[in-house]
């Protein structure tokens, strides 16, 4: 999987658009257009991982076969800046968009020393919400800062005042809440130690869960009362919610040898749910060389909470694979040796799976309707291009 900044290995690549146009649906539609966000990066230009990185550019696409549009393409404008399409509000109307820039002599650093080095001089992210109807954009992050660095922007369940993010301070990685103006920001692990990420709101807006040091913990909605998910094992990552809100997925193992894992909502009843036959659990999204070594590619809930799409090593292929709570396995993909298929996303209405996927060498984003297997290849990036994160508009 990743180092222990892994929050910065979801982040990758955009192509080098132009300013694109924000787009609305259309006239008469009462509902958004079937669409999905994603990013859109260079993956093959000389000088290492931000050589590629600041190529980022979010974008949206429709199943329609309508052409890839950029989304505030001006966030990106300035030199080393890019933009991550992050997510959705939970009525489809705002686009969640990462907003980051680093320094050149930074960037060089840290390929000299193949590492991170995040300081407020040379780094900068920030996220906004941005109305695909108005063209209204605002930045929650950067109001009130406490942080140089803040991603994960999400929110909150049941809750719909209220937002959730993750700020990197003095070294660590801490989960805050805040509103939807960025007012009344408020550290949920204040006076804690430790880094902390994959930090999410249940459905039902009771608890919170987050792994910390590789730990994953599960804890009231203000952040008391945290209960670790005891598994044995020393790397615990990434967990996610059922919509139910009664069971956590993430990964745990060995580093780069992990599986998909539950547990219940109280951090009891753990037990592994499928295996991954070998595969690391990160994909390589750049075709130079990478010194953190790529994005985790992490198992997600099908929409109904029944079941979970993973994916997994089958001989030169990595494939997708469902498995239902009861430990029974269905593969989905037969591909020719050397595809890779990551980052699975569910439609949250169901039908509907969409996944990254490398094939002849090219990263595209690939939708799949589940119950006949039919595909539809919603990017046509060319060599050195790539698309990744795929994001389902909600209310479709």
């Amino acid at each position: 999987m990743a180092t222990r900044r892994t929050f910065l290995a979801a982040l990758a690549t955009g192509g080098p658009l132009g300013a694109g146009a924000i787009g609305s649906p259309p006239s008469g539609n009462t509902r958004p257009p079937r669409e999905i966000g994603f990013t859109q990066l260079r993956t093959n230009l000389p000088g290492g991982r931000h050589a590629n990185t600041r190529t980022m550019r979010a974008m949206i696409a429709g199943l329609d076969g309508s052409a890839p549009r950029a989304i505030a393409g001006d966030l990106a404008k300035g030199p080393d800046h890019w933009t991550q399409f992050a997510g959705w509000s939970p009525d489809g109307r705002k686009a969640i968009i990462l907003q980051g820039w680093q320094s050149p002599e930074n960037a060089l650093w840290e390929e000299e020393n193949k590492s991170f080095r995040f300081q407020a001089e040379s780094r900068l992210l920030d996220c906004w919400l941005v109305d695909l109807e108005t063209g209204k954009r605002e930045s929650p992050t950067a109001t009130g800062r406490v942080s140089f660095y803040n991603s994960g922007l999400f929110y909150w369940p049941n809750e719909p005042g209220k937002l959730g993010f993750t700020a990197l301070i003095h070294g660590e990685s801490r989960p805050f809440q805040m509103d939807l103006d960025g007012g009344n920001k408020r550290d949920l692990s204040a006076g804690k130690n430790g880094f902390t990420y994959g930090f999410s709101g249940s459905p039902d807006g009771k608890r919170i869960a987050y792994h910390k040091d590789y730990q994953v913990y599960v804890a009231g909605a203000d952040g008391n009362g945290a209960v670790q998910v005891k598994t044995g094992n020393p790397f615990n990552f990434g967990p996610t919610w059922s919509v139910d809100s009664q069971w956590l997925l993430f990964v745990s193992g060995q580093h780069h040898n992990c599986h998909p894992h539950l547990a219940r909502a109280d951090g009891g009843g753990v037990r592994k749910l499928a295996d991954r036959g070998g595969y690391r659990g990160v994909t390589q999204f750049l075709d130079v060389f990478d010194f953190h070594d790529g994005s985790s590619d992490t198992p997600c809930w099908a929409a109904d909470g029944q079941s979970v799409f993973f994916t997994s090593q089958v001989g030169d292929a990595v494939e997708l694979h469902r498995a239902r709570l009861d430990g029974t396995v269905e593969r989905l993909t037969r591909s020719a040796p050397g595809t890779w298929h990551y980052h699975p996303t569910p439609l949250p209405s169901g039908g509907w799976l969409a996944y990254g996927s490398r094939r002849n060498g090219i990263r595209q984003i690939i939708a799949r309707e589940l119950e006949t297997g039919r595909e539809t290849q919603l990017t046509q990036m060319a060599t050195g291009h790539g698309a990744l994160w795929p994001h389902w508009r909600p209310g479709q």
